[in-house]
């Protein structure tokens, strides 16, 4: 990834590939959210449609695997941790790693 334009390139692409590959799975997620190479899915159809959308997406390109980390109770996306409320709605607070030490450079 040497020129300036790779990031943008490969930006393009996975938007492209997302859309095809929403497009054709027969269960569809609620909500998919996308940053470089984080997504965020809302899920309503069981833990058994979900595990076949991801062999989906991980069967239209070979070079192109996803990887999945379920909700419990909270999930981590990005700088947000993400939290489901008593009331089933979700809520969100700012996530920090456990190695953070939130040391800064003047």
């Amino acid at each position: 990834m040497d020129s300036p334009l790779s990031p943008v390139i490969a930006n393009f692409f996975m938007d492209n590939f997302e859309k095809k590959a929403i497009e054709q799975a027969t269960h569809k997620p609620v909500c998919c959210f996308r940053y470089v190479d984080d997504n965020f899915v809302i899920w309503p159809h069981g833990q058994e449609k979900l595990t076949e959308f991801l062999n989906h997406l991980n069967g239209l390109q070979n070079k192109i695997q996803f990887t999945m980390e379920k909700e419990d109770g909270h999930l981590p996306f990005l700088d947000i941790d993400i939290y489901r409320k008593p009331d089933g709605s979700l809520g969100h607070k700012v996530y920090r790693k456990p190695t953070n030490t939130n040391l800064y450079v003047h």
